[in-house]
């Protein structure tokens, strides 16, 4: 258990700027003056210890705090860090009441601090790293979990349409569109031949999954992607909606499960530590939903595909020098078994 504590300690809070990541505090600060409602310097920069697509910061004022995310420096991904499109979804969200940060301003003019950046609130939280929750009491882990679940559900009972994110994605086909996406990722940061992609992106155009809803989709809903309350087994702001779009709320959903199959939870004793099986977990979703629980197989080797075009986009970040954390090494190397577990799936699911 304190392995897992020393994990939420590990990943959270803040730490000097890397060298590497530093910014022109002079510049962002008088952006800001004129910009940021409310704002007023003098302003400190931190860099936080957990994440590692887009650079994240802590700005700290005499007044207040806030959290700035960039893109990183450098060549990038086609589509990928588009945190202009996470300012745009996290606005549009907040209008709702749903728990997200206030996004105060975009700015898209490189001069500033040498690419795009938006400024949000921070928010004051506990973040969980360990989805076995060591540092809580029994009775609160499955109030956490009810609370994670449930508001990812609540998101996707969002009508795109009417919170003005019409045309936040394309409408039809999202799986297909997903695959078809992160196999280009894929090609292009290619390091290695891995035999498992190129039999993954023959099989899944072919065998993806109808669509029947389409709803606002996160991407990359998992636990240390959420802030709870401080002392209330809450959600209080959901963070990282780079990957966000409209698409199959199933997605999101099977997404979720996969914490059960590939993180601490899958050899964990759950009952033992009064956490949700992965079959309790799912009745929580489909009775906020009314969704039905589907064939699981195909939804899991889809996600872990899309996991190997994320870790194998890291590995290039890593040898094009932009990688945004320390941790970024460790997740490039599982890309081999991310693609193998993807090919079990997807035989489990019919392929051969």
């Amino acid at each position: 258990m304190a392995d897992g504590v020393r994990k939420d300690e590990e990943f959270s809070g803040t730490r000097p700027v890397e060298e590497r990541h530093r910014i022109d505090e002079i510049r962002l600060d008088r952006w800001m003056r004129k910009h940021v409602e409310g704002y007023a310097g003098p302003l400190t920069v931190l860099q936080f210890k957990g994440g590692q697509s887009n650079p994240t910061y802590k700005l700290d004022s005499p007044g207040r705090s806030y959290v700035m995310r960039r893109k990183p420096f450098g060549k990038l991904l086609p589509s990928a860090h588009a945190v202009d499109r996470e300012f745009r979804v996290i606005s549009a969200l907040a209008d709702q009441g749903f728990p997200v940060a206030h996004a105060f301003a975009l700015c898209t003019d490189d001069t500033v601090i040498g690419t795009t950046f938006y400024i949000m609130s921070m928010e004051d939280g506990r973040v969980y790293w360990d989805p076995t929750l060591p540092s809580e009491p029994s009775e609160m882990r499955p109030k956490i979990f009810r609370s994670k679940i449930e508001t990812l559900a609540k998101l996707h009972m969002f009508d795109p349409d009417r919170i003005g994110l019409a045309d936040f994605g394309k409408a039809g086909n999202y799986f297909a569109r997903q695959v078809d996406r992160w196999t280009k990722q894929y090609r292009a940061s290619e390091t290695q031949h891995i035999p498992e992609v190129q039999k993954l992106i023959e099989w899944l155009p072919i065998t993806v999954p109808e669509q029947k809803r389409i709803s606002i989709v996160h991407g990359d809903y998992r636990l240390d992607n959420i802030i709870f309350h401080a002392r209330q087994p809450r959600v209080i702001a959901v963070l990282d909606w780079e990957l966000s779009t409209l698409g199959d709320p199933m997605s999101d959903f099977t997404y979720l499960l996969m914490q059960w199959i590939r993180s601490g939870l899958a050899t964990a004793d759950l009952k033992g530590l009064n956490i949700p099986s992965m079959d309790e977990a799912a009745q929580i979703y489909c009775d906020y939903t009314g969704s039905e629980l589907p064939n699981l197989n195909g939804y899991f080797s889809y996600n872990l595909f899309r996991l190997v075009g994320m870790t194998q986009g890291i590995a290039a970040r890593i040898r094009d020098g932009t990688a945004a954390n320390a941790k970024a090494i460790e997740a490039a190397k599982r890309t081999v078994p991310l693609a193998k577990a993807s090919w079990k799936y997807a035989q489990k699911a019919g392929a051969r």
